[in-house]
């Protein structure tokens, strides 16, 4: 049986810097257990009340786990980062955060809702669950620019992605534009939306099994991602729609009509509806050649309801 290593947030980083030392040193094919810090850095617990939110230091907000380096990774090359597996806390929190959001505008009051969860479902409300889907939010190597680096945003080398494709069986493809490419990850989620359109998904402290792969010499311009899907001919979906010349102003139009139709169809509050379009809903561009309208459509699996 292989050994496994293991990486914990003893000493999480606050950013992106290729000056680090790594806190593991691995060949290519070894499996490493990662331990991801939830997107808070630890400031909002299962007992945390709504203050929480707006007292958040911004300076501590999505740690990542790391550096770890390669052996043998070079730049041009292409690291591979094979998810195998999670191992969960069984909690996780979603909050509405003042002056953040697609809807920033419309949601000014900070929400703070908490979720548990197992291996197969998250239980949002006793009458809402949704799929347990684990992921990194925050996932990526090292970027060539030297100092610290913002991990806020997503990057041509990974960064603050929030793609809840990077599942269990997904491999990542990333451009390598350091010695060893010193990959981070943290901001663990049991769940998400396409868009994540509050600000936040299901955000929990998680544990991440991945195994590293190298293909030498093939350079990418930004992440790609390899993924299975398996459709269940059981769901059934509910589509908003918003169309419009800006795809920005079509997204906005789409989450607000599906609040809407939450609110009325579920008597759930708009702050409920928000979060929940956030974890749950996809958020999609359906049209964008017939000008000089496009069409975004955010899509409900109405089978969460139970």
């Amino acid at each position: 049986m292989s050994t496994i290593s293991k990486l914990a947030a003893v000493h999480p980083c606050y950013g992106w810097d290729n000056q680090l030392q790594p806190e593991l040193t691995v060949e290519p094919g070894v499996e490493v257990e990662i331990e991801l810090v939830e997107a808070s850095g630890g400031q909002i617990h299962p007992d945390s009340s709504v203050e929480k939110v707006t007292a958040l230091d911004f300076a501590k907000i999505n740690p990542v786990t790391g550096p770890v380096y390669i052996k043998g990774a070079e730049p041009q090359d292409t690291l591979v980062v094979e998810i195998l597996g999670f191992e969960g806390s069984q909690w996780g929190w979603t909050a509405i955060i003042p002056g953040f959001g697609l809807l920033a505008d419309e949601f000014p009051k900070p929400f703070l809702h908490f979720s548990t969860y197992d291996q197969q479902w998250v239980h949002y409300t006793p009458e809402i669950r949704l799929p347990y889907r684990p992921f990194p939010g925050t996932i990526g190597v090292a970027p060539a620019e030297t100092g610290l680096q913002s991990v806020v945003f997503p990057r041509n080398c990974g960064g603050n992605m929030d793609t809840h494709d990077l599942t269990i069986g997904s491999k990542l493809y990333l451009p390598v534009q350091v010695e060893g490419a010193l990959f981070s990850t943290g901001d663990g989620h049991a769940a998400q939306g396409d868009g994540e359109v509050c600000g936040t998904g299901i955000e929990t402290p998680t544990k991440m099994r991945v195994r590293f792969g190298l293909k030498k010499a093939e350079k990418l311009a930004y992440p790609r991602i390899e993924t299975v899907r398996e459709p269940a001919k059981t769901e059934r979906f509910y589509i908003t729609t918003g169309v419009a010349p800006d795809l920005m102003v079509a997204a906005k139009d789409a989450i607000r009509y599906m609040i809407d139709y939450l609110t009325k169809e579920y008597r759930l509050s708009a702050e409920m509806a928000y979060t929940l379009c956030s974890v749950a809903v996809d958020l999609r561009i359906s049209e964008i050649v017939d000008a000089p309208n496009w069409i975004v459509t955010a899509h409900l699996n109405q089978t969460i309801f139970i």
